[in-house]
């Protein structure tokens, strides 16, 4: 059974250019570590964070650092997991390319239990800059079932189109994690936007890891703009500004805060606004499309 109030730590993650492989894991162990010892449940890292694992390299093509972090998957993967079993935290591990088995790159966030479940959510649409590097759609579109409650993923330009979030809150997730990616001040406000405009239409909360900071040595993540927060619907007697925390601009580090999940059926209800439940009052709302695996992590 899920619990009312989850805590939940949400990174905005300053890649660096470690020398080794250890170096990487230490890092990311500290992280967790620091996380757990503050409380929180729910940690989530940002899109593409896992292009940190190609500083190894030190400087590199583009291709070069893909390959790298798409070969290195499983061993990342066999790690985070590890962590959220020994601290006893869900995990959702930064994303990055994954090989499928056609030879097509898709990008992955990955969401580990502390059970050693893991739930895997492909980016659905992808942005122009993706297109260039020859990353592919992935999917299907998924909700994780875990003790925290219902979560779904939209990582990053997913989260900008409502259809698709629709269907995950649809499909009974109440918490929406968006790890992003953005390289400049307009993509981190399209982010923010899209975060606390999908929490508003669909009464849920929505969490958003970003990079940043720059990485130079990093084709993929060189310039990084972002700040990590957690979002509500507005509304007055639950969160009037529709922000329950948000951290500052680039400033590397975790963003703590709790969400109650209780209140959120009462707002569909009798709230101010009762958004979600109103959803198919509007003109032209149709049935949707998307298609939905609910996946439990219990």
């Amino acid at each position: 059974m899920s619990r009312d109030t989850v805590r939940i730590a949400t990174a905005q993650l300053q890649p660096e250019r470690l020398a080794t492989l250890d170096l990487y894991r230490k890092k990311l162990a500290h992280q967790v570590e620091e996380a757990a010892r503050a409380g929180a449940e729910l940690l989530v890292f940002p899109e593409y964070g896992a292009m940190e694992w190609a500083g190894v390299l030190g400087p590199h093509d583009l291709d070069q650092g893909l390959a790298l972090v798409a070969e290195a998957m499983p061993e990342m993967d066999a790690f985070c997991s590890a962590l959220a079993g020994q601290h006893r935290v869900h995990i959702l591990a930064a994303s990055g390319p994954a090989m499928r088995g056609d030879g097509s790159i898709v990008n992955a966030a990955r969401l580990f239990a502390p059970t050693g479940a893991v739930g895997v959510q492909e980016k659905l649409i992808m942005t122009p800059f993706e297109h260039r590097w020859g990353i592919s759609a992935g999917g299907p579109c998924r909700v994780f079932e875990t003790t925290l409650g219902m979560i779904g993923i939209a990582i990053c330009y997913d989260s900008e189109f409502p259809l698709l979030v629709r269907a995950q809150v649809e499909a009974g997730a109440r918490i929406m994690l968006i790890p992003s990616c953005t390289e400049f001040s307009s993509g981190h406000a399209r982010i923010r936007a899209a975060a606390m405009a999908r929490a508003l239409e669909n009464t849920c909360y929505t969490v958003v890891s970003p990079t940043v900071g720059e990485a130079r040595w990093s084709p993929a993540i060189d310039v990084n703009v972002g700040a990590a927060g957690i979002f509500a619907p507005a509304d007055n007697a639950h969160c009037q500004t529709g922000v329950i925390v948000e951290g500052a601009v680039n400033a590397p580090g975790w963003v703590y805060g709790e969400v109650h999940l209780s209140p959120l059926e009462t707002l569909v209800v009798s709230g101010e606004m009762r958004n979600r439940s109103d959803w198919e009052r509007q003109p032209g709302a149709a049935p949707l499309k998307h298609k939905v695996d609910v996946q439990s992590l219990l």
